[in-house]
């Protein structure tokens, strides 16, 4: 009976070392995921700022726009 529950706790320990690597990895993952959001978010603001600004300055260029208390 010892060698049966020895060999089923040296069999948890492994199943666990396996996971407490497969979380790891999973973490680095999650932790490069959210650097790149980070980064994409701030170049669509970027972008935003950058497209409202053009927009701003090509407003005297449009020809027959609406008055604005239409």
């Amino acid at each position: 009976m010892e060698k049966e529950t020895e060999d089923r706790l040296t069999a948890i320990e492994m199943k666990l070392a396996y996971m407490e690597d497969f979380v790891s990895q999973i973490q680095n993952v999650a932790v490069d995921q959210a650097k790149t959001i980070d980064k994409l978010q701030k170049e669509i603001k970027m972008m935003s700022d950058r497209i409202r600004e053009m927009s701003n300055q090509m407003e005297g260029d449009i020809p027959n726009r609406k008055p604005p208390h239409y």
